[in-house]
């Protein structure tokens, strides 16, 4: 097996990407560092949807279906909010707290509380188990990496999973109606709205968790996850890009071309600024030493380029996408 590696993760593409992590990496010398810019609380809950995906999918328990919760989950409480809250004549939606309560009580959760009544998201039954358990022990002083470790262990997670920081970062999506969480864009939008910037609020004065800069020491690799909503509230912390340029680092692009393969690469890439396409990730992550594209991408790059079929399907492809990483890590 090869060295030490991190993984960067957003959402689903690096998740993916790390079901085939085992066929080049030992799980305990692999670390993933996970994006917590998607956090929000949610009636008084600390709900994580990065990190838990990561969690459950090392518990062997992630609904593959949706890539996030657990799967076979019920939801009673969540249908029942609904039912009272229709009962009650309550209007459906996202409904954010006050701004003067935004950052106010819990400070892990700034700029990102939202009203439980008739809950934007469906929250599975154990699935708001473990956000009741990660709320009540951060309440009782413990941090947000101390917490997802004792998650970890509850889970059998044999790999290290690190939240990108201890403190609160909102990643907010200014849109010409108003500047909305990402949640809200993209869960209760559909991302629908049109995106004119993205904003990591928190990013300036939050730190890397601990153990976050040890990690990026290793051989690290950028999954296909949204370079901007997935890593770049990451790189947005004092420290990380830093670290990354000392890095040997390889980027998988989330795109086929300028086609993305899910979720809202392309609008936000555009928005900030960069090339919404494979050719972008290239502006996207400056410090990258190498880039695995897929084999029909006609991208071009001044740095070593491994191609093969990137999109996954399955284990067999997430570990053919997985040793394609590490041939570029070797051309590095």
């Amino acid at each position: 097996m090869a060295s030490m590696v991190t993984f960067l993760s957003g959402g689903t593409g690096t998740p993916k990407l790390l079901d085939g992590a085992a066929v080049a990496y030992d799980p305990a010398e692999t670390t993933v560092v996970a994006n917590t810019g998607d956090d929000i609380e949610l009636g008084g809950l600390m709900v994580c949807p990065d990190l838990d995906t990561l969690l459950y999918q090392g518990g062997g328990v992630l609904n593959r279906e949706r890539w996030w919760g657990i799967g076979g989950d019920t939801s009673r409480t969540h249908d029942g909010l609904h039912d009272i809250g229709a009962a009650m004549g309550l209007e459906e939606g996202p409904r954010y707290l006050d701004d003067d309560a935004q950052t106010a009580g819990r400070p892990l959760a700034d700029w990102r509380r939202f009203s439980g009544a008739v809950e934007f998201m469906e929250i599975g039954d154990r699935d708001r188990a473990v956000h009741v358990t990660r709320t009540s022990l951060l309440d009782e002083g413990h941090s947000l990496s101390a917490v997802t470790d004792r998650l970890c262990e509850a889970f059998g997670v044999t790999l290290e999973l690190l939240p990108m920081s201890d403190d609160p970062v909102a990643s907010l999506v200014h849109t010409p109606e108003d500047v909305m969480h990402f949640q809200e864009y993209w869960v209760a939008r559909e991302g629908e709205p049109t995106v004119r910037n993205v904003e990591f609020r928190g990013s300036s004065t939050a730190e890397p968790a601990p153990g976050v800069l040890e990690a990026l020491e290793d051989d690290v690799i950028v999954g296909p996850s949204n370079p901007v909503t997935s890593i770049g509230p990451m790189l947005a912390l004092d420290g990380v890009s830093d670290a990354l340029w000392d890095a040997t680092v390889v980027a998988v692009s989330p795109f086929r071309g300028d086609e993305a393969f899910s979720g809202p690469v392309g609008e936000l890439m555009g928005a900030v600024g960069a090339e919404p396409s494979t050719a972008g990730i290239a502006t996207a992550y400056p410090f990258a030493d190498a880039f695995v594209v897929d084999e029909d991408d006609d991208a071009t790059f001044d740095r070593p380029v491994v191609r093969t079929d990137i999109e996954i399907d399955g284990r067999e492809d997430a570990a053919r996408v997985v040793q394609a990483c590490e041939r570029a890590l070797d051309e590095v």
